[in-house]
């Protein structure tokens, strides 16, 4: 089954996120809102996202430097939202690599319309492997050859990983010491949130523990937290 798109919502007006995200998700999509950009960059830290809807005008960083922030990394489309009559913001934020543009007020009927026709325009996911790919990450006794999708250990054995196995550990390499939920990692792994009886996660951890662990029965490279989720629980290297 085809994982649903996921929007982000980022603008410090309360109803305005909270309104749009709702009509939204009544209209097949999955929604998230955040209330400024560091609140939007903790959304980005522990999820993945399909396109940003983004206001202009917002408190602590604007909308235009984190559209030109979001677009330097070109991992995401951005919808910005302007006020009406605003054609500096408007012609700004399309230079700096805005996807599109929608004045306030607007009908929610017009901004589904345009997330839409950007998602179906750009067609983009953002890569699973976007800071490590093309290195070799060194971590505990192994390194991760992320061309190959191969572990190496001290004795220069090699260890191979699915597909699944990769993409998990990718997740935790880019996110050391950081707690993630399974709905988190289930999210940035597969794009797709978890049903109350799945064990997606669970089973993938344990595999991937069988194949990186020491001792499976005391892990201490994936640590599980109690009441929380998982974490890599060591430190990253770059080699190379």
């Amino acid at each position: 089954m085809e994982p649903l798109p996921h929007i982000l919502v980022v603008d410090d007006h309360a109803q305005i996120r909270e309104s749009v995200t709702r009509y939204l998700e009544r209209n097949g999509l999955r929604a998230t809102s955040a209330k400024d950009a560091a609140d939007m960059d903790a959304k980005f830290a522990a999820g993945h996202f399909d396109l940003v809807v983004l206001d202009v005008m917002m408190p602590g960083e604007d909308g235009l430097s984190v559209c030109r922030r979001l677009a330097a990394e070109g991992a995401v489309p951005v919808i910005m939202l302007t006020a009406l009559g605003e054609d500096a913001d408007r012609i700004a934020g399309l230079e700096i690599g805005a996807d599109d543009y929608l004045a306030k007020p607007f009908n929610p009927r017009e901004l589904l319309a345009r997330i839409r026709s950007v998602l179906r325009r750009s067609n983009r996911k953002e890569p699973l492997v976007t800071r490590l790919a093309g290195r070799k990450v060194r971590f505990e006794h192994l390194v991760l050859d992320t061309d190959r999708q191969v572990l190496i250990d001290d004795d220069q054995g090699e260890i191979s990983l699915t597909d699944s196995e990769f993409r998990l550990l990718i997740v935790l390499l880019e996110r050391p010491r950081m707690v993630l939920s399974r709905d988190q990692l289930l999210d940035l792994t597969a794009g797709r949130t978890a049903g109350p009886l799945d064990r997606t996660i669970d089973n993938q951890i344990s595999r991937l523990r069988r194949k990186i662990e020491p001792d499976v029965l005391r892990p201490r490279i994936i640590r599980t937290v109690r009441n929380g989720g998982y974490c890599l629980g060591t430190d990253v290297e770059e080699e190379g």
